[in-house]
């Protein structure tokens, strides 16, 4: 069964940096797509960021390109977020998840996801 725990999440001051870590398990995740999402309370989940698990492709929103990078460690089944510039309104709960099947269609649709972890808050002060 394939399991996603972030970590990482925090308390950090406008203009900080924070880098969460997806530690993925259960399977091989060859051709998978590899997300972050993120949500604010009373808002939809957003699309943050990708990566394809075998050539390590990324894509990125406008809102956070330039800021966010994401990257993944084959060897330790890890996906990584790192976060500079954060801005107030970065402020969310931030997830993993995994889709058996890398489409750039889909890849900022949340229900296209087939695994999720429970989530890191983040926040960001002004």
């Amino acid at each position: 069964q394939v399991q996603l725990v972030e970590s990482g999440g925090g308390l950090v001051q406008a203009g900080g940096s924070l880098r969460l870590s997806c530690a993925a398990s259960g399977r091989t995740f060859s051709n998978y797509a590899m997300g972050w999402f993120r949500q604010a309370p009373g808002k939809e989940r957003e699309f943050v960021a990708a990566i394809s698990w075998n050539v390590g492709i990324t894509y990125y929103p406008d809102s956070v390109k330039g800021r966010f990078t994401i990257s993944r460690d084959k060897a330790e089944n890890t996906v990584y977020l790192q976060m500079n510039s954060l801005k107030p309104e970065d402020t969310a709960v931030y997830y993993c998840a995994a889709d058996s099947r890398w489409s750039k269609a889909t890849l900022m649709a949340p229900n296209a996801y087939d695994y999720w972890g429970q989530g890191t808050q983040v926040t960001v002060s002004s």
